[in-house]
């Protein structure tokens, strides 16, 4: 005979019996997470660090490229394997904020020896998507308007621009400019600059307009968060076999593009190109005059960001190479003088 108080007869267990049945049968017959994992995000308890380059490292001496001379370079690098990655870059003075294409910024001050300080972190928190995958975050370009500090951040992959208030530290608006709709995915807003008028200038990666040729680019009227219809549509031609990587507004009001090319064989390599704003028209075609060459026995590398600067009444051009977290690339930050002596001046 059973004692009255065993657990198959005692009714007080049931029902935690059944509880516990449903739950295991639920843990097998769930599949287990098979998608894609969440953007890693940078660590912010190890420190990065500024490692002195040479642009020719064979010949460390030579400093001229094209219209460029070399003033000083930089390996940026962090024991952190998530760290790099970055498309584009702002530059104020001895200020700097680099952000990755998986919505990860940092800033830091630079000094003349290439010291580092007051290192800090950011993160797009909004933007496209839930921002678990790195596609939702994939920010390719950056301006600022320098009087508010506001930012706009170009997302590739959706197409959309968003502003955000200065440091990042919220979304205040965005857009999907319905001219940038049919840009395909990872071929979108690669290259955009504010200028200083209050206008825009994005350019597409690697599409022309429908029955044109070049890249497609667009100059907005005003804010594309606010007016993303107001504006004109042109193109603009890389050297062949290049694609528009990043813009920037030179201080006399020209515009420098970065365009670069990659192959299995020969790598990345970059053309730097100069463009009148004054070309810029409704339907016009416009193709920059060639600054300089990155490639061989030069440094060369991913280079997606570029920024302009003037000092002591010289141009001065900052560019900086995603390292695609590769083992075989790097994160370099370069500075260079323009020699506006080697180019037609402005007319």
């Amino acid at each position: 005979m059973r004692s009255e108080s065993s657990v198959g007869t005692n009714p007080a267990y049931e029902p935690a019996m059944r509880l516990l049945l449903s739950i295991l049968l639920v843990l097998m017959m769930v599949p287990g997470w098979s998608g894609a994992e969440r953007v890693a995000q940078f660590d912010r308890h190890r420190a990065f660090r500024a490692r002195p380059v040479a642009l020719f490292p064979g010949t460390p001496e030579r400093r001229r490229l094209g219209a460029l001379v070399f003033e000083r370079g930089y390996v940026l690098a962090s024991g952190d394997p998530e760290f790099g990655g970055f498309s584009s870059l702002l530059v104020d003075g001895d200020r700097f904020v680099l952000l990755s294409d998986s919505g990860e910024a940092i800033g830091f001050r630079l000094d003349q020896a290439g010291g580092l300080k007051e290192r800090r972190f950011a993160t797009l928190r909004e933007g496209p998507g839930s921002g678990w995958d790195k596609a939702d975050r994939d920010s390719e370009s950056m301006t600022i308007d320098p009087a508010t500090r506001q930012l706009w951040v170009g997302f590739e992959n959706s197409n959309e621009i968003w502003r955000y208030a200065p440091g990042f530290a919220r979304a205040e608006t965005h857009s999907a400019p319905p001219a940038m709709h049919d840009w395909p995915g990872n071929r979108g807003p690669e290259a955009m600059v504010r200028l200083r008028d209050g206008r825009f200038v994005v350019i597409g990666e690697s599409e022309p307009w429908p029955g044109g040729k070049g890249r497609a680019a667009i100059r907005f009227d005003g804010d594309p968060t606010i007016h993303p219809r107001r504006g004109i549509r042109f193109s603009y031609l890389p050297p062949k076999g290049y694609s528009p990587s990043d813009i920037t507004e030179l201080p006399d009001g020209r515009l420098a593009i970065l365009n670069r090319r990659f192959t299995v064989f020969a790598g990345f390599r970059v053309v730097l190109t100069l463009i009148d704003p004054r070309a810029i028209r409704a339907g016009a075609l416009v193709k920059g005059i060639e600054l300089a060459r990155f490639a061989p026995p030069s440094l060369h590398d991913n280079y997606e960001g570029i920024a302009a600067v003037r000092e002591q009444g010289a141009i001065k051009l900052w560019i900086v190479s995603d390292d695609n977290q590769s083992i075989f690339q790097q994160t370099q930050l370069l500075k260079f003088r323009l020699d506006e002596a080697r180019i037609a001046p402005r007319r």
